[in-house]
């Protein structure tokens, strides 16, 4: 008999993806130059070359044994060093090799994270909007994913919201900032006032609760945006990074899992993952992407166009009437819908080629979301379609 979970997922595929699948095929029918696609969170600049020449070097000129052989179950351990000595420069931490777990991505890193420090029964907090596939990322260990409703003014942390959802079941709290899907950025004083609430909480229900921070986004951050590392405000936090999105690697499978050395039970975390691996099959990224991404620690893309494209957006949308939190970060903007319903305004844009995801999966309905990581040149062609959109099916025009 087969698992009848994963057959029912069939029937609930993400809407992300089946919007860029319908993108796709309508690029072959009219040219996808003409269909503007702002559905999918790919990258849309370069890797950087000090990583492509690195790797080609080392391809070429390096021990093939050292290169293409097993990883350690952890990581490699020049490699782990590597990212905590970068994460110390950048952040004055204080990590050491022994509390970095090199993962795949920021959703293997994720996956072992929520075993590390949940049972089944338990409950694990996020923020309204969130990433929709975070659903079964928690939800399929057994634990329970539970939403906090957003703050829609700022999309900052709704604190009465989550006074209410919180109990003695809830054993991490799960933020992503800057924020996929509303591109938002959790400032100081938010993380602060986060921090103070759990520790009250630790007390209160006399066990560890910890904090996952979900961070592919760290380094897109705009200007004057305060966007503040959040495990140097708390003990119990553990981060999730991916090196997707800083160093245009989303294909690469790349990130890690770094355990604060203040958390409870700190020296033994990273190595508990080795042993969730075992469980999951997940058994290390590839020891050529661990060297290569090792060597540019410290670089990135050229991030600089998705603020462009951020900024082009913001005052078209804007300038027609859309109520819209400016992002602070991230490549996505997140603005309310001319209408209650998301799909419909999301279907009525179809017709006119601009591809917009509705926000109902996003935890927030009445949204919709657009990715904005394509070129600067077919961002400015999207304006004046966006326009007639607007102006012919409701009406407005600036």
């Amino acid at each position: 008999m087969i698992n009848e979970t994963y057959k029912k997922m069939l029937q609930g595929k993400s809407i992300i993806r089946e919007l860029s699948e319908y993108a796709t095929a309508r690029g072959k029918e009219i040219g996808y130059d003409n269909v503007f696609d702002f559905s999918l969170g790919n990258p849309s600049v370069p890797c950087p070359d000090d990583y492509t020449d690195g790797l080609i070097h080392m391809l070429r000129d390096e021990d093939p044994m050292a290169i293409h052989g097993y990883s350690p179950s952890l990581g490699i351990e020049s490699v782990r060093k590597a990212v905590a000595d970068s994460l110390n420069r950048r952040f004055a931490m204080d990590y050491e090799a022994k509390h970095i777990f090199m993962a795949s991505g920021a959703a293997g890193a994720l996956a072992h994270a929520f075993r590390c420090v949940t049972v089944p029964g338990d409950e694990i907090l996020t923020f309204a909007p969130f990433f929709p596939e975070y659903t079964p990322y928690v939800n399929l260990t057994g634990a329970c994913l539970k939403v906090v409703p957003a703050d829609t003014k700022n999309f900052q942390i709704n604190f009465q919201a989550l006074e209410q959802v919180m109990n003695e079941r809830v054993m991490a709290v799960l933020v992503n900032t800057p924020n996929n899907p509303s591109g938002a950025a959790y400032n100081t004083e938010t993380i602060e006032k986060l921090a103070d609430f759990l520790y009250e909480k630790q007390k209160e229900y006399g066990h560890d609760i910890f904090l996952i921070s979900d961070e592919p986004y760290r380094e897109i951050v705009f200007e004057g945006t305060d966007c503040p590392y959040v495990s140097k405000f708390y003990d119990n936090s553990i981060s999730c990074y991916s090196y997707s999105k800083s160093l245009s690697l989303p294909g690469e499978r790349i990130g890690y899992v770094a355990v604060n050395p203040r958390c409870k039970d700190a020296d033994v975390l990273a190595v508990m993952c080795g042993q969730i691996s075992r469980g999951i099959g997940h058994n290390c990224p590839a020891s050529s992407i661990q060297l290569a991404v090792a060597a540019v620690l410290d670089k990135t893309s050229d991030l600089s166009v998705y603020e462009t494209n951020m900024n082009l957006l913001y005052e078209a949308l804007t300038g027609l009437g859309f109520e819209v939190v400016k992002p602070g970060g991230t490549f996505y903007i997140f603005p309310k819908a001319l209408e209650e319903d998301a799909g419909a305004f999301c279907m009525k844009a179809k017709n006119y080629d601009l591809i917009l995801v509705p926000s109902d999966n996003f935890g927030v309905p009445g949204y919709f979301r657009m990715a904005y990581c394509i070129d600067t040149e077919k961002v400015r062609r999207s304006i004046p379609v966006l326009r007639r959109f607007v102006r012919e099916e409701y009406g407005r025009q600036e």
